[in-house]
């Protein structure tokens, strides 16, 4: 389950030319959950980047700690934490990359998941308004997860559905019945990712150098 994201500075526009911005594109080399991300909604005609808080929190939660950052595809429907906002409310978060921890023996390797050619990525997710003190958002989402691709799974079972940009108009636009919607909602292409060993400084979410995402092993790619 993909608990951090990696977000460097990049042209959305480039994938998704009708993306207007309110807010800059929220950078980080170690993003952690229950806190700031960029997300894209549909407004009217218009796609918009904007600012939300990661971890949905409906209006009657209590304890920040318990909003998810993350919800099952298999479940949104028969969750009522993540059934509405599914049905209507739909976003995608842009990363350039997801870091995942692999099982060793004696303790677990951070490994960073990219595009292959390390463009960005958009994943999957569900967003809700509500009216508290408990932030300084007013608007929260989690990312949608669905299995990982075959050849990912020793790294990690699960990971965020990725939305073609060609399909992010059909995901974002809350006219889309639910089960077209979901149907988007695959494991990634066995060539679209892969993924390199980085160092343990990435464990400690407080660490924001660089170099959480430098490679200290090959990159790992799919072998048809």
């Amino acid at each position: 389950m993909t608990g951090r994201l990696h977000v460097h500075r990049c042209d959305l526009t480039r994938l998704l030319p009708r993306l207007e911005a309110d807010a800059p594109l929220i950078e980080s080399p170690n993003l952690a959950p229950r806190r700031g991300i960029s997300a894209i909604r549909q407004e009217g005609g218009s796609l918009r980047l904007g600012d939300i808080f990661w971890g949905l929190t409906p209006p009657w939660l209590k304890v920040l700690d318990h909003a998810p950052h993350c919800a099952r595809a298999e479940s949104l429907e028969q969750r009522s934490m993540f059934r509405d906002a599914f049905a209507a409310r739909r976003c995608l978060v842009p990363v350039t990359g997801m870091y995942v921890w692999k099982n060793q023996p004696r303790a677990k390797q951070p490994y960073l998941i990219t595009q292959v050619e390390r463009m960005p990525l958009f994943l999957a997710g569900v967003w809700c308004r509500y009216h508290t003190s408990l932030t300084d958002f007013t608007d929260s989402a989690a990312l949608v997860t669905v299995p990982a691709s075959a050849w990912l799974t020793p790294l990690s079972d699960r990971l965020p559905a990725i939305i073609a940009s060609d399909d992010a108009g059909t995901w974002l636009d809350a006219r889309t019945p639910p089960d077209m919607a979901k149907s988007l909602l695959m494991p990634a292409p066995m060539e679209l990712l892969g993924a390199f060993p980085v160092s343990k400084k990435v464990n400690n979410p407080a660490y924001q150098s660089s170099d959480c995402a430098y490679p200290i092993g090959p990159m790992l790619r799919w072998a048809s």
